[in-house]
């Protein structure tokens, strides 16, 4: 059936039997079955509350404040000065073709908040060199209706998009934008892993060295994760790193075995205190996960604060960030 509070009509029914194969029954209907509920009701407000980022009432009360404070142009001007930041991941499990390989990570784009965003982020991908790139989530500034003004506005950035780009949803996505982002070009995964190969053309047999690239669905808000599905088939003895929207099943991945932890959704509080001390993360997960690089026992971990901005496009103490991740095989 239709989803007649989208503006774009999901046929559900048709994403259903287009998805299910591929992802399994339980997990397409529960996608499915929770967007159609908070769409039906636009998010009812008990979850309004609950959620900084579905409060979208507090718009104009926000710009004002910052307006009365002076602030608000400074924080536009910071959400537009979109900074590269540098991580090393460190494994003797690294092949040592995969020595130096460069992964650009991008997340929390929100991709359609501001026309003048899109443009900003194109330049600073453009001046970075890398071999692969990674999304973790959060590609439309609401979290219903419409999304083809984020597809349109992620059309402009993968044509500036080197090599391969894969991607995992957030909780500002939803399910119907999976198809329409693999036409781009962005292979999302969903649950899903795949092997990363310097010579993808050879036989299976001669791709001796690879990665193992591993995305679950969001964890935040939908909740319809499922690490172990994620996990399986990748050998103990092979590097494998696991894309998530949110740091919240940091634990959950560590323990599952996975040797490095990529994902997003704090945006390192956005709107800080000075020192860039966040007032709020939004993540049930302690602080020390949520930004920057941590470690979890033998797991890497990194969690970005995001090249994009949620509600408001201001920054205040925490500028936006594209991330270099330099693979690096240790001893």
């Amino acid at each position: 059936m239709p989803d007649t509070v989208n503006s774009e009509i999901v046929d559900y029914d048709a994403l259903y039997t287009l998805l299910e194969p591929r992802l399994g029954d339980v997990h397409t209907r529960q996608r499915i079955g929770i967007e159609k509920h908070y769409h039906q009701k636009v998010y009812d407000r008990k979850r309004r509350l609950l959620y900084l980022e579905n409060w979208y009432s507090i718009h104009g009360l926000m710009r004002g404040i910052l307006r009365a404070s002076g602030f608000y142009w400074r924080g536009k001007r910071n959400a537009l000065n979109i900074q590269t930041r540098y991580n090393t991941l460190y494994s003797p499990l690294i092949p040592t073709r995969f020595h130096n390989f460069q992964i650009l990570h991008l997340s929390d784009l929100h991709i359609d908040m501001s026309p003048e965003f899109v443009h900003a982020l194109i330049s600073a991908v453009r001046a970075v060199n890398y071999d692969m790139v990674v999304m973790t989530g959060d590609y439309r500034g609401l979290t219903f209706g419409s999304f083809q003004e984020t597809l349109k506005r992620l059309a402009l950035l993968r044509v500036h998009l080197k090599g391969q780009v894969y991607g995992v949803l957030g909780n500002h996505d939803c399910l119907g934008m999976v198809p329409e982002m693999e036409k781009l070009g962005i292979q999302m995964l969903m649950n899903e892993n795949c092997s990363i190969s310097l010579s993808p053309e050879a036989p299976e047999a001669q791709q001796t060295e690879k990665i193992y690239l591993a995305g679950i669905d969001d964890a935040h808000f939908f909740r319809v994760d499922n690490i172990e599905k994620a996990r399986a088939g990748i050998p103990d003895n092979q590097f494998s790193l696991l894309l998530s929207h949110t740091p919240e099943v940091y634990l959950q991945a560590a323990h599952a075995g996975f040797n490095a932890f990529l994902c997003g959704h704090t945006h390192g509080g956005q709107i800080c205190l000075p020192g860039g001390t966040p007032i709020i993360l939004d993540s049930n997960c302690p602080r020390y996960v949520g930004k920057g690089a941590w470690h979890c026992g033998a797991m890497q971990g990194y969690t970005s604060v995001g090249a994009g901005s949620s509600i408001i496009d201001v920054r205040l103490n925490c500028l936006p960030e594209i991330t270099i991740h330099r693979l690096h095989q240790s001893k």
